[in-house]
């Protein structure tokens, strides 16, 4: 059984488990991110994940976010699986990286929408964000698997334009590029561009 495959079947037996999709807070500050593909809102927790959050509210506050793509897409299944956008290491950008906020400590599965921050190590998380598409418990810290078991810091949902989303993942994939080296088979063949991303009033 590969990876991604005992990912999915992971994944489809906690969406039975968890299908309650928890309420979003009217009050949490929203973030419009304006792309090539169109145009996504975002609600940040920075009540539940006030670290993570903060990380990516610098990046947007100083306009770190924009120019940047939408560089990687894991397609699981049919609308199921994630995207992936940020600064890609790229020095200009750059900001220190974060304490990891697990999902255990801040209690925010990802589920579909779901935004978290993408790292290596716990603690060497900057300026690269997941979104998923469908439900994708398995990047959730889980405290019963061996080793690294933390997981993936989720700090945002997408409330409006997930078609937007949608749009960027199935946009289609180079069988050969990569990004970096990493990523074959997982590399969009004409990446997405974020021209703005801003907080709304």
């Amino acid at each position: 059984m590969t990876k991604w495959l005992a990912a999915f079947l992971l994944a489809l037996a906690a969406t039975t488990a968890h299908a309650q999709v928890p309420a979003i807070d009217p009050s949490l500050p929203r973030v419009a991110i304006e792309t090539t593909a169109g145009r996504f809102v975002v609600a940040v927790e920075v009540v539940k994940a006030p670290i993570t959050a903060a990380n990516f509210l610098r990046y947007v506050d100083q306009h770190r976010l924009d120019g940047i793509l939408f560089y990687r897409t894991v397609k699981v299944a049919d609308h199921f699986g994630f995207v992936q956008f940020g600064i890609d290491n790229d020095p200009k950008r750059v900001l220190p990286p974060i304490v990891h906020e697990p999902t255990t400590q801040t209690g925010l599965p990802h589920i579909d929408g779901t935004l978290s921050l993408a790292r290596l190590a716990p603690g060497s998380g900057r300026g690269d964000f997941t979104i998923s598409v469908g439900d994708q418990r398995y990047l959730d810290a889980d405290p019963t698997k061996p080793g690294d078991n933390l997981g993936y810091a989720t700090f945002a949902r997408v409330t409006d334009g997930m078609e937007a989303v949608l749009k960027i993942f199935d946009a289609p994939v180079s069988p050969t590029k990569t990004q970096r080296g990493a990523f074959k088979g997982e590399v969009p063949e004409t990446p997405v561009t974020v021209v703005t991303a801003r907080r709304l009033p």
